[in-house]
């Protein structure tokens, strides 16, 4: 069983893991929950299923052990009196990632979800302790990485690349395993009839899949909430980056429902940053995803809906105004419903026009540069295409990894478009080659296989060069995520960016919008896809913090 180790700072966090509460702190928090028996040998919650919430153990002992879909058990710890089982999933009750078994016959306060929020908010001392105690045994679950759903495959393959960018982006424990590495593995492997270049996964509850999409995969660990949606939501906000995110926390915070969807996860394109080093506040730099999942969690801790993966497909605003509503349908066909709607779905990085290259994405051309793709660039020289932050970014970090990152601009140098600390970071990094006036004009590599070389152009003199990478990052340019909004009436630039304020108000005719708000009375943008952002994650942040005001007086008819 987990014993506390004897490191100072090891056994410090075991403790903010594993807190154990005096009888006055279970006193404060009575009022949230309910008094519950348990008999010995009864499951408390499974991997895979929702969970009852947060439970605390007043009498007897609940083992807590980790499961994977190959019926592999870990024992984590035993909860005495005193001691409470949850993780941060239980904020918004996702399903749980361990089992918890009744050992003795266990009496229990059992505080469901919505409550556990209650208590955080309400009882802010406690909340905080028992708030990073939840974050911290995601954390180390993840970790661990050897509980929730096992990927199988080889580790460079593409698909196995991107299931586990997907689960990690979204805070998803996971295991990775090649088929030789047991034989049950390499049973279902010859049952399932699994190619070299496949992915199968095994989900917790043991069923099997084969080369999934995401939302399939979230599906089967318990990750998608499929339930028909019929509440009216106060705001709806499609896109859970920097800016969706903010208007989540403060819209949220002062008692407004929202639901919050992203089609892929949650941080957007400043989740993929490495370091962000002119946030205000971290004077050290944050990576974008720990700053996205901060917000993420401060999200749910106030109540906001997440629902990711969740795609939107189309905007009704026939019934839009202060008295009327949005309808916004979802890919798998469901409906919501909402008084006003944010849309801070994003932009995404072009496609260069270079032959092959769709046929080479997820084979090697990326569009992000996280752990996963650094892997598989250890040691070796890569290409990188861009010269805004984000290429920035990724250079530097691929530079630790790598034994080089060529750095390919169109322009004359980076400062048009970068920030001057990452300009100076880049010119101090001895193994990031930046080469300006190039542009990509080529890609090889067998048809079906990966990519194996490339080739760029100097715009000045027609000179090309050669390069035998295997990987290829493009951070160029940016299109806004608006094709969802077709037929709605919301106006956008030429673009594709969406119009707001002043910018909105001709084909607004009559109606006024606010400085946030879009054409369609109700409609508001903010971030990377509204027309005339800074493209930064702290005026994004900005954005959607100052939406929420905006929402209000629409809801109050201001």
């Amino acid at each position: 069983m987990s014993q506390e180790p004897a490191d100072p700072q090891r056994a410090e966090r075991h403790e903010q893991m594993f807190p154990t509460l005096k009888p006055e702190e279970i006193a404060r928090i009575s009022r949230f929950g309910t008094l519950q028996h348990f008999p010995r040998g009864s499951m408390l919650a499974k991997a895979g299923q929702r969970g009852p919430g947060m439970v605390v153990v007043l009498a007897g002992r609940v083992r807590i052990s980790q499961r994977n879909g190959l019926g592999e058990v870990v024992p984590i710890i035993d909860n005495g009196p005193g001691q409470f089982m949850a993780e941060v999933g239980q904020l918004s009750g996702a399903a749980a990632l361990v089992d918890a078994e009744v050992l003795d016959d266990t009496e229990a306060l059992v505080i469901p979800t919505e409550q556990l929020r209650a208590l955080i908010i309400g009882e802010a001392d406690l909340g905080e302790r028992i708030t990073r105690a939840l974050i911290l045994r995601r954390v180390g679950l993840i970790e661990a990485g050897i509980s929730g759903p096992v990927l199988v495959g080889a580790p460079d393959s593409p698909a196995i690349v991107r299931l586990q960018g997907f689960l990690r982006r979204n805070g998803q424990p996971h295991q990775q395993m090649q088929a030789s590495e047991c034989s049950a593995t390499a049973a279902l492997l010859e049952q399932y009839g699994v190619a070299a270049d496949d992915a199968m996964v095994v989900c917790p509850n043991g069923a099997v899949l084969v080369n999934p999409s995401e939302a399939q995969l979230a599906r089967c660990i318990g990750m998608l909430d499929m339930r028909v949606r019929e509440e009216l939501f106060d705001v709806l906000i499609i896109g859970a980056g920097p800016a969706g995110l903010a208007a989540a926390v403060y819209a949220a915070s002062e008692g407004l429902s929202v639901g919050v969807l992203d089609c892929r996860h949650f941080g957007g394109q400043a989740g993929a940053s490495a370091r962000i080093e002119n946030y205000l506040g971290f004077p050290t730099g944050i990576s974008g995803m720990a700053l996205a999942g901060r917000a993420f969690v401060q999200a749910q801790k106030f109540g906001a809906d997440l629902m990711i993966p969740s795609e939107a497909l189309a905007l009704d605003c026939s019934r839009a105004g202060p008295e009327g509503e949005l309808r916004l349908q979802l890919s798998d066909g469901r409906w919501l419903r909402s008084r006003t709607v944010v849309v801070a779905s994003g932009a995404r990085y072009r496609r260069p026009e270079v032959p092959r290259l769709a046929e080479f994405e997820g084979r090697g051309v990326w569009y992000w540069a996280s752990a996963v793709e650094a892997r598989l660039c250890a040691q070796a020289e890569v290409a990188l295409v861009g010269g805004g932050n984000s290429a920035g970014q990724a250079a530097v970090f691929l530079a630790g990894h790598a034994a080089k990152v060529h750095m390919l601009v169109r322009g004359p140098d980076l400062s048009a478009s970068m920030s001057r600390y990452l300009i100076d970071r880049i010119s101090h990094t001895p193994n990031i080659e930046l080469c300006t006036h190039t542009e990509l004009c080529g890609l090889r590599g067998e048809r079906g296989g990966s990519l194996n070389g490339l080739r760029w152009r100097d715009r000045r003199s027609g000179a090309e060069h050669d390069c035998d990478t295997r990987n290829l990052f493009l951070f160029v340019g940016a299109e806004p995520e608006t094709g969802w909004l077709e037929g709605c009436g919301v106006a956008v630039d030429a673009r594709g960016f969406v119009l707001t304020g002043a910018a909105a108000a001709e084909a607004a005719g009559a109606y006024l919008p606010a400085a946030l708000e879009a054409s369609v009375p109700g409609v508001f943008a903010v971030g990377d896809v509204r027309a005339g952002s800074v493209k930064r994650v702290g005026g994004a942040i900005g954005e959607g913090a100052a939406a929420v005001a905006q929402i209000h007086s629409y809801l109050a008819g201001g």
